[in-house]
């Protein structure tokens, strides 16, 4: 179930936050929550990630298919 968050950031990381998530093809409510989800994970397992591997938690979308990718990837190389 999904809940409304009300947040109070500074406006230029609000913008800086909204033109990276643009970049890379995801909604800024969903970077924040794979951040505070990746947050809590590390805690609750006792992982420790490093942040740089934090910051880049949900860039990927899940519904990419790597293999089709890399096949395309292959055909076009070597067509």
């Amino acid at each position: 179930m999904n809940t409304k968050l009300t947040l109070n950031l500074d406006k230029s990381i609000i913008e800086e936050a909204k033109s990276y998530a643009k970049k890379n093809n995801v909604s800024l409510s969903k970077l924040i929550e794979n951040y505070l989800n990746s947050l809590t994970k590390t805690s609750k397992e006792g992982i420790k990630v490093s942040p740089l591997v934090e910051s880049l938690t949900g860039i990927i979308s899940s519904d990419i298919d790597e293999r089709k990718s890399y096949r395309d990837y292959l055909s076009e190389k070597y067509s």
